[in-house]
């Protein structure tokens, strides 16, 4: 986003056609009548979608006080637990019919449930087994191959400190459990439930789903290696259990619920059907690679437990703070770590769930990226960061991580054709000294370079999701490019853009085909970024408001909010009036015309993240370390209630200068924290 280039100027004077739609009058801070036929319905009373089903993930059973080095829960807590799920109509399924309903079997009966022990302890054997029994109900458990092997003289390595071999199952107490038939014996590693180094700063992040860094090689691991390495480890454990059992596991459990797609392409290679995580939500019998678990701690309160199972189906609310690294780098080491502990316990104390992270460097503010922040074969790396911030939020601070990428504004040699735009005065084609600087969606060498990028950063980085640019955009008078060009040709179209723009027919088809083919180019990079970082991975795409407020503006963005609601994971309007040239007089009702616009959409609020402005962007002032732009916390705290009263789920704001505490944080916090105002 940064600050708006030269184009915008342009732009803005076409959007102002869109201020016509605030009408006359004041806005009420009062919240929209919403009739109760059309309201929202709580998850707890919305029928139990077909063939879904709800996991738990459960570790160590222990009596008295539960060690939660262990994510221990009591045996009378688990006790309570399943009399509650028999109680209020929830039944527990087996791997089989789960694996039988996927392949067009008999469906799952409502409110199903997947009981899952992680680990192996020797608890499994002594405690849930007979519970187990006397419910009737199946279970999975999923032991780690190498602490099954420990000798019985030897402390169980587990992760990276050791720990009683006792508490775990031995090979012959395994295969005892394996004879029950509510038992499915699942694979939880062999030797990959720890942590390694995934960062030149020394982070330990978890060994089967991301590259380690070879210090004393100053490098990253390779793909090949990477992928050898998880291939042995699967054969390893797959082995082991078969050895112990007599059965050849399908059930794959990611450790600390972290999943990698290259890992994931080998271990279903090896035979395993069910791969399951730690992501929130219901999981989908026809989703077998992503299965969301609910982790199950030592909380004591059954009410809070039951909470928690009735409420896992809907997302939760989003709050995201949009962050600069540019902010954060520092040449200077020591002032960089300052800066990064700083930042996280800003984020920590906001209490917000999601940050967007600015994966590239623009420190310029003119939109066009030299610079990334981690290892690529692209672009030059200003330093390798981003994975140590984005781990840090998200490990420290509690925090989803998306990386914040361009699309199409890198800064490639000249033989990487750029988009042109062709002048109605003259007729001529060429680049918009006043426009983003944007490499032309439409030339495939192009778009090889942009996804060599993303899959980059998808080797060199942990994250939750990416958030696109809003770089991604083309005008009404582009791309005219020869590859342009004879896209249109194959797509139909004339290869003439005075043509196109003289009959209306052809500029609908042609705004149309420019719209569809960005999403379907942003869609061809997450895939890119999944088969490396897995299928969990969330996509978010900002939107400029114009094209919301007035369905004419698509002509000048290519950008339709239609197809963003039904691309991907989250819409991301840029709710910025003074970005808009919106008086000051009348932001608050603009805010409530863009809210209500998107929710003449079905659904459209439950997947929209709507976008706050931090700065004025219209003031002098550029620099980022500058206070002559900054909006006053307190308006954007008003903002951001009206958001709310106007029905807004998922809101944010844009940047957050955790240098100069801006927003100020006790202002904006009450409005922000999802522990203090977790709805709307």
């Amino acid at each position: 986003m940064n600050t708006p280039t030269r184009s915008f100027r342009r732009l803005l004077a076409l959007l102002l056609s869109a201020a016509a739609l605030l009408g006359a009058g004041c806005a009420k801070d009062i919240p929209v009548f919403t009739p109760p036929a059309e309201r929202t319905v709580a998850s707890h009373d919305k029928a139990w979608p077909r063939n879904h089903y709800l996991t738990l993930a459960y570790h160590a059973i222990q009596d008295g006080v539960a060690d939660q080095s262990f994510i221990a829960v009591r045996t009378d807590q688990l006790v309570a637990q399943l009399q509650w799920l028999r109680m209020n109509g929830y039944q527990a399924v087996s791997v089989d019919q789960i694996l039988a309903a996927q392949k067009g079997g008999p469906e799952l009966p409502p409110k199903a449930v997947l009981l899952t022990f992680d680990d192996g302890y020797k608890d499994f054997y002594t405690r849930v087994i007979p519970l187990l029994r006397s419910f009737h109900w199946p279970a999975v458990l999923a032991p780690v191959g190498s602490w099954m092997l420990t000798p019985a003289s030897q402390p169980v390595i587990f992760g990276d400190e050791p720990a009683p071999r006792e508490l775990f199952l031995n090979a012959k107490e395994l295969g005892q459990v394996a004879k029950s038939p509510l038992v499915e014996i699942g694979a939880h590693t062999f030797a990959s439930h720890k942590g390694s180094q995934g960062n030149p700063q020394g982070n330990l992040m978890p060994h089967m789903a991301n590259h380690q860094y070879l210090p004393d090689q100053q490098r990253y691991e390779t793909s090949q290696e990477f992928q050898q390495r998880v291939r042995d480890d699967v054969r390893a454990v797959t082995r082991t259990i078969i050895e112990t059992t007599g059965r050849k596991p399908r059930v794959w459990v990611w450790p600390y619920g972290r999943a990698s797609g290259e890992a994931l392409q080998i271990i279903r290679e090896e035979g395993y059907e069910l791969f399951l995580t730690l992501e929130v939500g219901l999981a989908d019998v026809q989703k077998p690679d992503n299965v969301p678990r609910l982790l199950m701690t030592g909380r004591d309160n059954i009410e809070s437990i039951a909470a928690l199972m009735v409420d896992e189906a809907p997302s939760p609310n989003l709050r995201v703070a949009h962050i600069d690294l540019d902010y954060l780098y520092d040449a200077d080491p020591a002032q960089q770590a300052k800066n990064l502990d700083l930042l996280v316990q800003r984020i920590a104390d906001m209490k917000i769930n999601t940050v967007f992270l600015q994966a590239f460097s623009d420190p310029d503010g003119d939109g066009l990226v030299r610079e990334v922040y981690f290892p690529n074969t692209v672009l030059p790396m200003r330093a390798d960061l981003f994975n140590r911030v984005a781990w840090q939020l998200a490990s420290r601070g509690g925090v989803r991580v998306y990386a914040w990428m361009p699309v199409l504004s890198l800064a490639l040699d000249d033989s990487y054709p750029r988009v042109s735009r062709w002048n109605p005065a003259d007729g001529q084609v060429a680049v918009d000294p006043g426009q983003y600087q944007r490499l032309s969606p439409f030339n495939a060498r192009n778009r090889a370079a942009v996804g060599r990028l993303y899959e980059d950063l998808a080797r060199h980085a942990s994250f939750a999701g990416v958030l696109y640019h809003d770089d991604a955009l083309l005008s009404d008078f582009e791309d005219a490019g020869p590859d342009a060009l004879a896209a249109y040709e194959r797509a139909g179209l004339p290869q003439d853009i005075r043509a196109i723009r003289a009959d209306p027919a052809l500029m609908q088809r042609w705004t149309r085909f420019k719209s569809q083919a960005l999403v379907q180019f942003t869609q061809e990079l997450t895939d890119k970024v999944r088969r490396i970082r897995g299928p969990e991975i969330k996509t978010a795409r900002n939107i400029f408001a114009a094209p919301i407020l007035d369905p004419k503006a698509e002509q000048w963005f290519a950008q339709n909010p239609d197809d963003f609601l039904n691309a991907y994971d989250w819409t991301a309007p840029m709710a910025m009036p003074y970005m808009e040239s919106v008086p000051r007089q009348d932001a608050n009702r603009w805010l409530d015309q863009l809210v209500d616009h998107m929710a003449q959409r079905p659904g459209a609020l439950q997947k929209t993240i709507f976008e706050l402005q931090t700065r004025d962007w219209r003031q002098p002032g550029a620099h980022a370390s500058s206070t002559a732009q900054l909006i006053d916390s307190q308006v954007i705290a008003t903002w951001m209630r009206r958001l709310q009263l106007r029905g807004v789920q998922h809101y944010g704001y844009y940047p957050d200068d955790f240098t100069q505490d801006h927003p100020v944080l006790k202002d904006i916090r009450p409005h922000m924290s999802i522990t203090w105002y977790p709805y709307p």
